[in-house]
């Protein structure tokens, strides 16, 4: 449903990468928007994106780890502008590294961001959702939500719980048939700033796996679930070249991932030991939305386009096919 009145929404991770880009593609329609992430800089400068654009902005430093800090900032986003209509879980961490060179430590870490941070967003937008019987939740999630890659288990342990956890919450709303939608949207690699900050002991640079999408890409598949009534979206063709492969044969994808999995989430650069990361705390600046790959990223994905439009596709086909039967017919 398109928006027909100024939306109050929460955006976690909002400060940069995805979350900046989803931000900037709510505030282009005027909504009222909780911005939540860690870094007060990044944060600062995206409440002026918003307002630049005709929104409202407040802004939430907190750690989505902490429940009770989330609900704190449920509760402070509608005092400020009203029953919150669209929340978007995206925050996360990652590390970089094989699971044996991974501390216990660092291991709860990842899954309290990226995995416990999305049930907690999600708690505190249904104490409010419900009762009102209205209200849409989106996740951000990945094709490692289906098919893990080597060197990062926490993360797509993470992201596979998220799955399995919207799909238990989405069963439970439709028993009480419940007219509030929680959705996800499973992204393909993204130019983002994690890159530049995420915690790594590799060797060489981290990178995204080619192919690499820009952020805005994500962001408009967002905008889009936030207002369709979609279980699942799926963006980019690599997301359904994997999904599709591991379903086929996924103990040959696990050798091919075994042989190239590594390698590919490395650039040629050697990394820097001394640079910061954010997994304790935020790498202060205004990061933007846009990792360093801008060169090698894609701007638009068809197989978004395709998912958007399944609809209008289906339509298509089948006119295809009834020309294509009359054709035969008159052989």
């Amino acid at each position: 449903m398109p928006m027909n009145r100024s939306e109050v929404m929460v955006v976690t991770g909002a400060s940069a990468g995805v979350g900046r880009a989803a931000v900037r593609a709510f505030a282009r329609e005027g909504a009222s928007i909780g911005l939540i992430a860690r870094g007060r800089e990044g944060l600062e400068a995206t409440a002026k994106e918003v307002e630049a654009e005709g929104g409202r902005a407040l802004t939430l430093p907190l750690d989505v780890a902490e429940a009770d800090a989330v609900e704190a900032a449920a509760k402070e986003v509608e005092a400020a502008f009203g029953p919150i209509d669209v929340w978007i879980n995206n925050a996360m961490a990652s590390v970089f590294a094989p699971f044996a060179e991974i501390s216990a430590e660092e291991f709860r870490r990842v899954t309290e961001v990226t995995y416990l941070g999305v049930v907690y967003g999600t708690m505190a937008a249904l104490r409010r959702m419900r009762p009102r019987d209205r209200g849409t939740i989106v996740q951000v999630g990945s094709a490692l939500a289906y098919r893990a890659i080597p060197l990062q288990s926490a993360y797509c342990g993470a992201k596979h719980g998220i799955k399995g956890f919207t799909e238990s919450v989405r069963c439970e709303l439709l028993h009480d048939r419940s007219s509030v939608r929680i959705t996800m949207v499973q992204m393909p690699a993204l130019n983002t700033p994690q890159f530049d900050w995420v915690l790594s002991r590799l060797p060489n640079k981290p990178q995204p796996v080619p192919p690499i999408y820009q952020p805005e890409v994500a962001a408009e598949a967002i905008v889009w679930a936030a207002h369709h009534d979609r279980p699942e979206v799926w963006v980019g063709g690599s997301t359904v070249a994997t999904l599709v492969a591991n379903r086929v044969a996924p103990k040959l994808l696990d050798h091919y991932l075994g042989r190239t999995g590594v390698k590919s989430q490395q650039t040629e650069q050697p990394a820097d030991p001394n640079r910061p990361f954010n997994l304790w705390e935020p790498v202060e600046g205004d990061h933007g939305a846009h990792g360093g790959f801008d060169h090698r990223a894609h701007p638009r994905s068809l197989r978004r386009w395709a998912s958007m439009h399944r609809g209008w596709l289906a339509l298509a086909g089948a006119a295809g096919a009834m020309f294509a039967a009359a054709r035969r017919g008159h052989r």
